[in-house]
């Protein structure tokens, strides 16, 4: 007994030097002790686990794993993609045709808001309306004036038979009378030639291009040709379907609007009264301005220029066979 009770008392001892020999490295230590509760204290995602996402996964998660093979199999790699390609088309352009602010789903509604409501009040249609509208009148201006131009120019209907006959009948007794005022008389040079004439092809035009002014007197005349007349001042001889001045067989009668030969056809008409036909007739095609006085004067020979030349016609300035006949007066 005595022996166990000693036993008892030697591990007591034991166990309380133990526990002081303990005692003063706990204290030794606080810093240590200290670190182990932060330890103990800290978040679990700061040590790994079994459960904890890796730090690869993570980024593709948080970037939309654009770099990462089989990102395109992922619902978050879609959205991503396609909420950037919106974003692009709607930085693009948008209804007003400015760019878009951004590609957010507000945005897009407001795009797509944009196009209601530029669908039902678009002014495209009316504009396009408008345009039509607009450009049948100019058109129709413009066909007018081409029209009016061609018919300065020649276009025009020619007067039809009846009324050339009528114009005929009008100056049945027309006798022309000598206006050096108005139309200035042309003087004799024998040298003188119709100009251009040589560039007028044709048998009906010979009489133009051989044509030479001559002086005579009246016995020349009256020995060779069987009409010569007195008309408009001045003397003319008639020879195959022209009238020609009669220089020199009357030095007290020679004033002449032109010189040269005039058609007048084989009825021998005196030459100022087919003079006035035809000034009546271009009058009324609207190429002479002028008075009809049977005077082949400056403004008859311009408007029968601009008549020739719209016809396709040797432009003569005279009355020629092909002239009278177009303006069916021979």
């Amino acid at each position: 007994m005595k022996r166990f009770t000693s036993l008892l008392i030697g591990c007591s001892l034991a166990l309380a030097g133990v526990a002081m020999a303990q005692q003063p490295n706990e204290e030794a230590s606080p810093g240590k002790k200290k670190k182990q509760g932060a330890e103990q204290t800290q978040p679990a995602q700061a040590k790994p686990g079994a459960n904890a996402p890796r730090p690869h996964e993570t980024a593709v998660k948080e970037h939309g794993a654009r770099n990462a093979p089989g990102a395109m199999n992922e619902p978050s790699a879609g959205k991503g993609r396609k909420a950037h390609q919106e974003s692009a088309t709607a930085q693009e352009t948008n209804v007003s045709g400015q760019p878009a602010a951004s590609a957010t789903p507000a945005a897009e509604k407001q795009k797509k808001g944009m196009k209601g409501h530029a669908a039902k009040t678009s002014p495209a249609p009316a504009a396009t309306a408008a345009a039509a509208a607009s450009a049948t009148p100019a058109a129709a201006v413009g066909t007018q004036q081409k029209g009016q131009a061609n018919v300065a120019g020649g276009a025009k209907k020619k007067p039809a038979p009846q009324q050339v006959q009528q114009i005929k009948a009008q100056h049945a007794n027309f006798r022309a009378q000598p206006k050096p005022q108005q139309v200035p008389a042309v003087t004799y040079n024998q040298n003188y030639r119709i100009q251009g004439s040589d560039q007028w092809q044709g048998p009906q035009y010979e009489v133009f291009r051989s044509y030479r002014p001559e002086w005579h007197d009246q016995g020349w005349y009256r020995s060779r040709y069987n009409r010569v007349e007195l008309i408009g001042g001045g003397y003319y001889y008639w020879n195959n379907g022209y009238w020609y001045p009669a220089w020199g067989y009357d030095s007290g009668a020679q004033y002449y609007a032109y010189d040269g030969p005039i058609y007048v056809g084989h009825r021998a008409e005196p030459p100022d009264r087919v003079i006035a036909d035809v000034q009546a007739e271009l009058q009324e095609m609207g190429y002479y301005k002028g008075e009809v006085d049977g005077l082949l004067g400056p403004m008859t020979r311009e408007a029968l220029t601009a008549y020739q030349a719209d016809q396709g016609l040797a432009t003569t300035a005279a009355i020629d066979e092909p002239t009278l006949d177009s303006l069916g007066m021979s």
